[in-house]
């Protein structure tokens, strides 16, 4: 048995999520279905993070055991060619060893949230960008972010199907800023509660806005009560960027 580290790229938009369920399409599903299709095999996909529905990925780190004796770079090109055409694609696949997952050997996730800040509908990422058509103030919304970083209680940020057994989090970077007509979101923390980085993007869209104050996103942390977020992201804005392992 081979344990083989996947780097995945994908377009969340016709997916019910990464995680496989029974009610839809699934990243994970496509994956293993693929796998199937090479090996003859029936691996399991674990994820260093989950996504929701219409949530993408830039470089997701996975893993699968395989039997079969096959080198990583046939693997992932075989694994590509049964994956089309979703919109999904190994962009990386190396041997680790047997202790290595790609879930529990995991110490820091980043996720970058883009906003199409302009006042002409979006084309070319229509579903890849959420568009917001009123001028936003990114230097506010970083200041407001501020308060935001450090271990905190998160439960104003927290999904009310969230399954995390502690709302409280520690965030280690949560920056804002304006490229041209985009404004991008970068979080960074060891780990997440559901929702929490579109329930944070959401309430800073407020700051930027005009329509609430910089310290009132200080204040609905504080509140640790769902009640007190201002607005969830949609999805499809959303990007896991990367994540990241120890060094061996």
């Amino acid at each position: 048995m081979t344990r083989f580290a996947l780097t995945v790229e994908f377009d969340g938009t016709p997916f019910m999520g990464l995680q496989r369920q029974v009610h839809g399409p699934t990243v994970q599903q496509a994956i293993e279905d693929a796998a199937h299709k090479v090996t003859g095999e029936n691996p399991v996909l674990f994820s260093a993070g989950r996504t929701d529905s219409g949530v993408h990925a830039l470089a997701m780190r996975c893993h699968l055991d395989i039997e079969k004796q096959i080198e990583p770079f046939r693997l992932s090109e075989a694994l590509n060619a049964h994956l089309r055409p979703d919109p999904v694609a190994i962009i990386g696949c190396e041997v680790v060893p047997d202790d290595w997952h790609a879930r529990f050997s995991c110490v820091g996730r980043a996720y970058v949230y883009r906003i199409a800040n302009r006042r002409a509908p979006l084309t070319l990422e229509k579903n890849r960008a959420w568009h917001v058509a009123r001028p936003l103030d990114a230097e506010a919304m970083h200041r407001a972010a501020q308060a935001l970083v450090g271990l905190h209680d998160f439960t104003t940020f927290r999904s009310a199907h969230c399954q995390a057994a502690s709302p409280v989090k520690s965030l280690d970077r949560l920056d804002v800023r304006r490229e041209g007509d985009h404004v991008l979101i970068e979080a960074e923390a060891r780990s997440f509660l559901h929702h929490q980085v579109r329930s944070m993007v959401g309430t800073l869209s407020l700051v930027g806005l005009g329509q609430w104050r910089i310290e009132q996103v200080a204040e609905a942390l504080a509140a640790a009560d769902r009640s007190a977020l201002g607005l969830n992201a949609p999805p499809e804005g959303l990007y896991f960027l990367r994540a990241s392992y120890p060094k061996s």
